[in-house]
This record gives structure tokens, sequence and C-alpha cells, in this order.
């Protein structure tokens, strides 16, 4: 007799911190076994009927301890199918990304990318396997940027979530033409409050289409 398969959703919730000057994933401590009270991905069975996207916002809200509408954006990312993956039978792992913005109140566990503690399951997997994915989605995927971004920002931002997201700091004119290429993103003639030990305080960006701050249907 063939074991029935369960597909689980794991996400991969993100949020820009502008004072840590990072992108911060979101993990939680599990209730249940297996692995209780282990640092995890939020994730969800998938229910009869059930869309990504709803899913997704259910992982994140339930797990993570955020309201729906600090979910700012979501999308796909990729497939986990090692049989052995969850202790308690074979469980087809949809890895999807979350834009959320800053909590308040949450259960979550904020680490930078690059100070991860180990994780349940094959979590810690899925992240290194999609952090490159995420990486190359920056300013290229509108809704992803946008949801990370919000909807303005400064060029010293931008440059944070490049390095965080990349590793590497981009040249910062170099950066200003990519973004000028993105669609419904525009420079502005603002500039932020004055750095407090002086220098040229950074240009203000904005997106100035619906479709760029629309939420992105996963599925």
């Amino acid at each position: 007799m063939i074991e029935s398969t369960l597909v689980s959703v794991d996400v991969i919730a993100l949020r820009f911190d502008p004072d840590a000057r990072a992108v911060l994933l979101g993990v939680a401590p599990r209730a249940l076994e297996p692995f209780a009270g282990e640092l995890a991905l939020p994730g969800v069975l998938l229910g009869k009927g059930e869309r990504l996207r709803e899913a997704t916002t259910r992982a994140v809200t339930g797990k993570l301890g955020l309201a729906e509408e600090s979910v700012t954006a979501t999308g796909q990312l990729a497939m986990f199918d090692e049989p052995s993956r969850d202790p308690r039978g074979p469980t087809l792992s949809i890895a999807l990304w979350a834009t959320v913005s800053r909590p308040t109140g949450d259960l979550a566990v904020w680490n930078e990318i690059g100070g991860l503690p180990a994780l349940a399951f094959d979590h810690d997997r899925i992240v290194a396997d999609c952090l490159p994915l995420l990486a190359d989605k920056l300013w290229r995927d509108v809704p992803f940027t946008a949801g990370l971004l919000g909807p303005e920002f400064t060029t010293a931002q931008a440059l944070d979530v490049t390095e965080s997201l990349t590793g590497d700091r981009p040249y910062p004119a170099n950066l200003g033409r990519t973004m000028d290429r993105v669609p419904g993103l525009e420079r502005t003639a603002e500039h932020a409050a004055a750095l407090p030990k002086g220098g040229r305080p950074p240009l203000v960006w904005k997106w100035v289409s619906e479709a760029a701050r629309a939420r992105t249907a996963s599925g």
C-alpha cells in the first residue's frame, strides 16, 4: 500500500529593519512534537481547496503571531520532496516567501540572514537553497521589492537591503541605475533628514504604480 503524501507550506518571512539596517528573517519555537521548542520556519499543512497565498498568510499569522494586514506580499519559491524530511511521514514542502511590515507584539524570533540559528526539520536547507532565489528577485520582482522596502525608502536603505540579501554592498551610482529601470519606482527630488555628522542626505524613492504596491498571488 502506498502511503499518502501530505503537502506543507513553509514560509521564509522577511522584513527590513531600518534601525538594524538589515533584512531579518522570522522563525518561531514549535509548540508541538516533533521538535517541540525548537525554532522553525512558520509552516502549515495545505488545507483542502486552500490557495497557497491563503496558507502562507495563515502560517505567518498563526506561527509568528502577526496581524494579517502586516503581510505585504507573498510568492512561491521552490519545492522540497525528500521522503524523510518529516519524521511523521512523507510530506512535500512548498517553500514560499512573505514580506511583512514592522510587527508589534509578535511571537517571532527575528534574525539577520547571516546569523540564523539551527532550525528544525530541513528548514536550514530550505533557507540556504531559497536565499539566492530571493536575492535574484530584488529589483527584478516588483511585488517582492516593494513589499520589503515599503512605499518609500532612501538610497541608503536600498543599499542596506541589497547588501543583506546578496552579501555585497553595491556602488550607489550603479544601484541607482538599476533602480531607475524598475517599473513603478521613481526617484524623487526629496532627501531624507540631514545626517547627524553632516554629509549629503540620501535621496528618497517612491513607488508610483498601484500594481507595484499590490499583493502578488502565490498560487
